[in-house]
């Protein structure tokens, strides 16, 4: 008995390395960041066909509608019924629209836990190359980790 409960345990540990649930909860996070940031690509696009402009993007790098801020998980309708918002609490989508960009530009960026390792990602898992442009762009850091992936208007690139 003994010698199956330990046969046991050796599978049980060598299945639960081969898993490595955590990994896989990172993967999990990320393409739920991904699809997130699509997902909101495609509202930002029916906003601009009804608008001519993107929505402005506030002082901490939410969406700007007629002078009010939309807090990520909040509504904005008719586009979205809620607002994505990242699955892990001390994480947050940034959305950037240039002030001298006349709300012909935005930029979207999160923080892709699998950063380097993820083929998705800016600059080998490093801050996308936009945010060192200077000029009001977000820090680097402003997703609450590294911001590694970004998608933007149709005329940019993160």
């Amino acid at each position: 008995m003994l010698v199956v409960v330990a046969l046991v345990s050796v599978i049980a540990a060598v299945v639960l390395i081969a898993i490595n649930p955590l990994t896989q909860l990172q993967k999990s996070n990320d393409a739920h960041r991904k699809a997130d940031l699509e997902t909101l690509q495609r509202a930002l696009e029916l906003y601009y066909q009804d608008n001519g402009s993107y929505p402005a993007s506030s002082g901490n790098y939410k969406l700007l509608i007629s002078g009010a801020t939309l807090d990520w998980g909040s509504a904005w309708l008719p586009y979205m019924s809620k607002l994505p918002k990242d699955p892990m609490i001390t994480y947050s989508y940034v959305y950037y629209s240039p002030p001298t960009g006349s709300g012909q530009t935005y930029y979207l960026y999160a923080s892709l836990q699998r950063g380097k390792n993820d083929p998705q990602a800016c600059n080998k898992g490093n801050a996308c190359s936009s945010l060192s442009s200077g000029g009001g762009f977000p820090s680097g850091t402003a997703c609450g980790g590294t911001c590694n992936y970004g998608i933007s208007s149709p005329n940019v690139s993160p």
